[in-house]
């Protein structure tokens, strides 16, 4: 568990909300806390599936999703939404996520309000999902997580929403929304906010791979042009006028340095650039929206560890005042 000292400290600065709010610290032994455990005294919502869905927009693909109801929803008042990527992962009861357990704690507490979560795993090529993959990635993962393109997003917004929305009262607010992942998930669920905040105006986003990985050469391509990829990000929102987005980053100093990138480097300049953004939008007497990013930087390594232990904090602080 956090040191009780440490956790005090990461909730109270949690509550800022302004644009450019940041948090360096450089922490060892992040593990996860009471947030994200079952609490026996607390009421226990149900997480529904896994359900296989195949796309009409990402063709020959087929992914898994789960749907998790909290025991606070009311039919009769559209609940927030949370969405998750690598959802095998966010759900795993032993993982480091365990994102349903912090849904169900921080709703009976009162620190956000009641939030259906939506758990959807990439597409694997295939005529079903395969049931032996466990916490492996499907094999269409990077094809739809770390491209720049809105057909993740179109297939997200135009099919599952209205899928999960037959059943439960979702809101339609796009503050009232959140999108979520770690690693190549990450960058996705920016790339969806990015394309469409009338959708999406909130991200947590954890060890991001805001890299090269979707910068590939299509194979019909005789001149090998590389596509857009994770790595153009920081150009694009500099030059371009800030979106109203709030974004939590979160990514250790001893991640990922390979033949993709240089991931801390990556996530320093994504934050650099959002600041830049807002600085120049200020300087130029812009009355248009600002970002709102918080950043924590840890010394952990490419894996969910310290975004496990820190999403209570994210998402207390994505719909903090």
């Amino acid at each position: 568990m956090l040191p009780r000292k440490l956790c005090s400290i990461l909730c109270l600065l949690s509550l800022g909300s302004f644009a450019g709010a940041g948090l360096d610290i450089r922490t060892e032994n992040l593990e996860l806390g009471p947030d994200s455990m079952v609490q026996d005294d607390v009421p226990q919502g149900r997480l529904e599936g896994p359900f296989e869905f195949r796309s009409d927009i990402i063709k020959d693909t087929v992914r898994r999703y789960w749907v998790f109801v909290p025991a606070q929803y009311d039919p009769s008042a559209a609940a927030n939404v949370m969405v998750f990527h690598d959802g095998q992962r966010a759900t795993n009861p032993n993982g480091s996520l365990r994102v349903q357990n912090v849904l169900t704690n921080l709703i009976h507490d009162g620190s956000i309000p009641p939030t259906i979560g939506i758990f959807i795993t990439p597409g694997n090529t295939s005529e079903h999902y395969p049931d032996d993959l466990g916490m492996s990635n499907p094999n269409h993962r990077w094809q739809e997580y770390d491209v720049l393109t809105s057909d993740y997003a179109r297939m997200l917004i135009a099919e599952i929403l209205p899928l999960v929305g037959e059943d439960y009262n979702l809101t339609d607010d796009p503050e009232r929304r959140v999108i979520g992942g770690t690693s190549s998930g990450a960058i996705c669920a920016f790339t969806v906010a990015w394309n469409y905040p009338d959708e999406f105006r909130n991200v947590i986003s954890f060890i991001g791979s805001y890299v090269s990985i979707g910068a590939r050469p299509a194979l019909d391509d005789a001149h090998g042009t590389l596509p857009n990829g994770g790595q153009d990000y920081p150009a694009l929102i500099r030059r371009n006028p800030p979106k109203p987005l709030k974004i939590y980053f979160q990514d250790g100093s001893n991640d990922l340095d390979n033949e993709w990138g240089h991931w801390f480097l990556a996530n320093q300049q994504m934050v650099k650039a959002l600041q830049y953004a807002n600085r120049t939008a200020d300087q130029a007497g812009s009355t248009g929206p600002r970002y709102i990013e918080r950043h924590v930087w840890t010394d952990g390594v490419h894996n969910d560890n310290h975004g496990g232990a820190l999403l209570p904090d994210a998402l207390r602080w994505i719909w903090s005042e």
